[in-house]
């Protein structure tokens, strides 16, 4: 998408200084802006429609909260992608109630909406067009008329019309009050209170466009006894018969409209109204898709992420070229939104943005595309409209989070078309259920839905043998995301917790005389059920019982679900959310087991209990109580600390972080993290992300709390992460950095961080490529740690005088006891000194253990045994070729060792061990993993 012309905009701000010079402050009510009112009477009076395209390109310019949250990098000009629109016939539109997944397109019938403003031969000349844009949700019609406005304050598109007034129906479907046509565009655009173009005398409004957006928010009434005609701009009408009259071309037949609507309220319109009728059919092939992409993840991101970035984007558009599930997600701009912030979140987190959180990522998701939204029921006109429909989300929860939760309870991601209308038709009953059941299957399933393109692991063989159609949810993780939501709002009750409810606020509510109330209830319900209320008059704290058991059992499903120990995947779950994303490049990954891991259900259920995310389902018309959260929290904090008691894998354990870094809750964080005595992160793919998450999760303890061990070997660290991390050095004494790119310049970042660890007693750098300069700084600092015993820098680079220098420097350290130097380029004079120097002075110094072979002098080492299972234990990561040309020098080594041994049994025990060395160097020669025998 282009940038505003130069030009344009620089005759919009020329316009805007000029008005300024003669006018007083004056508050605009509508839009929070500020007008100005005349003070003198110059005749350089400021153009009204001038002044309005500068309000409506401030306005629609505005991005919301959940773009702002991506570091600002996001703007309507640049990630703008055109989806395709399909002008449709009334045969098209009669079949338009299937799945927008199986409709063919016709790329040669595409238009963009200026085109369809084009005037043709079948209307009338001196009227204007009705132009009806239509799609379902998350097709992208929202983001088509944001556009169409930036564009045509611009002068880029639809520039014949001089004047354009957008409408939300939102907005207009909450106005109770009669109104006219001229009071309603002033309500909101008060510099347009009196323009000519809209009094209603000649042709004049030939020259507007009326915008109205999301038409199915108003109960729109075509009969004439229910609307009356008005032909009047200033006659005071209810905002539906003002419309009403406008698309009849009874009011301002000159003027022209666009409205977008949902499918479901395509027909509210009868066609005699409509000249042209176009489909939002969002991105339809990988190319629009990709155009998306790029223009969030490359364009958007800073310098020092674009090459990232750039790989990304080709990792997605692989998987998009395979016809992946993805693609038939990313069917829906909506769902690309959704990828691109949950890879940006993945992906580009850094410590100077906003908090951020994979529930707050779902849980924004929902509110940009439902929030605001409602299900009517069918109910009559004459109702106020507030009456008769209910949130939409609340819906969705209660019908598909019901089958996403079914399918999570039993290891399923795929469900046939009977399995559909079991659990999202349900037992309805009343008109007015079946008419929200139609309006919903048309409008909203296929948001949730799609056909499967992959065929899943966990379909089972009768429906392979039967080719019954199967429908997964269009991104893995929002089958786990409603189904926690589903549990976590209480939906999920039993029929005793429902009904003891339901008692006990009546009861509650009602004044002291219960018998006369449990006389009215006992004529209502059958005896069986009676007892029920019976014990509640005796027992009035019955249901908060049950309810408090009911909060301990989300608690132990959470734990349960958490700390899965046969899971088939071995990556932590933001690994396997990634991986989702962007698909599996290179061997596949063996399973294990063919039930489906569900690792995110308990994360989201946690994150969901975060303040921030109730906030925003309120607003979505799904309320979590506080009492709720408090007591699903408190149950979680025993059976978390319970768990933690046993070992566990790192996945497992980067999964707790991942989950007490959603909680946002740290006084609960502190809780179940000082219970852990270790963090073992061994060959975990550290991303930013995740550094962050354990650098966040730390900082919740108390200064006074330290590991026992933080290891983070194999992570492949690297100077932006290790940067993140630094916060995290704080809480231990023991810190395991091996095997990880850090070079030089990741040491200059540790030596700065390491200081603020007091208490550091151990740390491990093996095979971090260090070098001699990274070494010699490493030992102008170690002073600045009074308590390190151990330092290990052994495979690292170092030749003989900056080994000599670092164990001189060890020597002159209060405690350092033992440092580790083998594997690296040292010669044998070099290795004989070490081991002098490692000496004390006097009796009374202390002496450093110098580990650079298995031999010391003419005297095997007594560590020869933990230098080989080094070896061995990093045999599979290690290059070869340099672990064979170590092996070979303590082979040497042993050799001449042994023949400077007078003494029979010492030459035994040399050859004892160089067999084990050449036992270990066979196999490497032959690229089979040593024994760890």
């Amino acid at each position: 998408m282009n940038l505003l012309p130069h030009r344009q905009m620089s005759h919009l701000l020329k316009t805007w200084r000029m008005w300024q010079m003669g006018m007083e402050a004056a508050p605009w009510p509508v839009s929070g802006f500020y007008c100005r009112k005349f003070t003198t009477s110059n005749s350089l009076e400021p153009d009204p429609i001038e002044i309005h395209k500068r309000k409506l390109l401030l306005w629609f310019s505005h991005l919301p909260q959940e773009e702002k949250q991506f570091g600002g990098f996001f703007s309507p000009e640049t990630m703008h992608v055109d989806p395709l629109i399909l002008e449709t016939d009334a045969e098209e539109r009669a079949g338009l109630l299937g799945s927008p997944f199986q409709t063919q397109t016709h790329c040669n019938r595409s238009v963009t909406v200026e085109q369809l403003f084009q005037h043709t031969d079948t209307w009338s000349d001196g009227r204007g067009l009705n132009v009806l844009i239509y799609g379902a949700v998350g097709t992208g019609k929202s983001t088509v008329v944001r556009k169409l406005v930036l564009d045509w304050c611009a002068g880029t598109t639809l520039s014949h019309f001089q004047l354009l007034i957008p409408f939300s129906c939102e907005d207009l479907s909450q106005l109770s009050k009669v109104t006219s046509l001229r009071d309603l565009v002033s309500r909101k655009y008060l510099h347009l209170k009196k323009h000519p173009l809209l009094s209603g005398e000649g042709k004049q409004a030939k020259d507007v466009l009326f915008l109205f957006n999301g038409m199915e928010k108003m109960q729109l009434d075509f009969r004439i006894g229910a609307s009356e005609l008005c032909s009047d701009p200033n006659e005071g009408l209810p905002p539906s018969v003002v419309v009403v009259n406008l698309l009849r071309k009874y009011l301002l037949p000159e003027a022209s409209i666009l409205i977008t609507t949902r499918l479901s309220a395509l027909n509210c319109i009868p066609q005699k109204y409509v000249t042209r009728y176009a489909q939002i059919r969002g991105f339809n092939d990988p190319s629009r898709q990709r155009a998306y992409f790029t223009s969030r993840l490359l364009k958007q991101s800073d310098t020092a992420h674009n090459q990232e970035a750039q790989d990304l984007v080709e990792l997605l558009y692989l998987n998009l070229q395979r016809e992946s599930q993805l693609a038939a997600a990313c069917f829906l701009p909506s769902y690309c939104w959704l990828t691109c912030a949950t890879l940006h979140f993945l992906r580009f987190t850094n410590t100077k943005a906003p908090i951020r959180t994979l529930t707050g990522i779902y849980t924004s998701f929902l509110r940009l595309n439902f929030g605001g939204e409602v299900l009517g029921t069918g109910a009559g006109t004459d109702m106020p409209i507030q009456e008769h429909q209910s949130s939409l989300m609340l819906y969705v929860v209660r019908t598909v989070g019901k089958l996403a939760f079914e399918g999570v309870t039993y290891k399923r991601t795929s469900f046939s078309e009977a399995e559909l209308e079991q659990w999202i038709g349900g037992k309805t009953k009343t008109d007015e259920e079946l008419h929200q059941l139609a309006m919903f299957r048309t409008d909203v399933l296929d948001f949730f839905l799609a056909p499967s393109i992959e065929s899943g692991k966990s379909i089972s063989q009768d429906l392979r043998e039967n080719n019954e159609k199967q429908y997964v949810f269009a991104v893995p993780a929002m089958q786990e995301y409603l189904a926690a939501l589903y549990v976590v709002l209480g939906e999920n009750k039993s029929a005793l917790e429902k009904l003891t409810k339901k008692v006990s606020v009546a009861i509650g509510q009602a004044s002291e005389d219960v018998n006369a109330l449990v006389n009215i209830f006992s004529k209502l319900i059958p005896l069986r059920i009676f007892a029920v209320f019976n014990l509640l008059k005796l027992f009035p704290k019955l249901y908060e019982k049950i309810s408090s058991l009911n909060k301990g059992s989300i608690a132990r499903t959470m734990a349960a679900e958490l700390f899965h120990t046969e899971d088939s995947y071995n990556e932590d779950v933001l690994d396997q959310v990634e991986q989702n994303l962007v698909g599996v490049h290179g061997p596949q990954q063996q399973q294990y087991s063919e039930r489906q891991p569900f690792e995110l259900y308990p994360i989201f259920m946690g994150g969901l209990l975060h303040y921030g995310n109730r906030v925003l389902l309120q607003q979505l018309g799904c309320s979590i109580q506080s009492t709720t959260v408090a007591q699903i929290t408190h149950a979680i904090r025993k059976y978390l600390v319970r768990e933690l008691n046993k070992p566990q894998p790192p996945e497992e354990l980067m999964d707790l972080l991942v989950l007490l870094y959603e909680f946002q809750n740290p006084r609960l964080t502190a809780e179940v993290v000082t219970s852990i005595r270790a963090i073992r992160l061994t060959n975990i793919r550290m991303t930013s992300l995740k550094c962050f998450i354990l650098s966040s999760v730390l900082s919740c303890t108390p200064a006074s709390y330290y590991l026992e061990e933080l290891d983070l070997s194999s992570c492949l660290l690297n100077n932006d992460t290790l940067q993140m991390l630094c916060p995290a050095f704080r809480h231990t004494y023991n810190l395991k950095l091996c095997d990880n790119p850090l070079m030089e310049s990741g040491v200059q970042i540790l030596v700065e961080a390491l200081p603020e660890n007091q208490s550091l007693t151990n740390l491990s750098l093996m095979h971090t490529g260090l070098g001699d300069e990274g070494v010699l700084d490493l030992a102008k600092r170690l002073q600045q740690h009074r308590r390190l015993q151990e330092l290990n820098v052994a495979y690292n680079n170092i030749g003989d005088d900056a080994a000599l220098l670092l164990v001189d420097a060890c020597r002159e350290h209060p405690s350092i006891q033992t440092v580790h130097l083998y594997l690296n380029p040292l010669s044998k004079v070099a290795k004989q000194s070490l081991y002098a120097r490692g000496v004390p002075r006097s009796h009374s110094g202390q002496r450093v253990k110098v580990l650079a072979s298995v031999t010391e002098g003419t005297d095997l080492s007594e560590n020869w045994r933990p230098i080989l299972n080094v070896i061995r234990e990093n045999s599979s990561s290690w290059d070869q070729q340099h672990v064979i040309q170590q092996l070979k020098v303590f082979l040497e080594d042993l050799e001449w060792g042994r023949q400077q041994q007078q003494s029979l049994w010492k030459r035994l025990h040399f050859r004892r061990v160089e067999k084990g060395v050449r036992k270990i160097l066979k196999m490497y020669r032959n690229n089979l993993p040593p024994s760890k025998k």
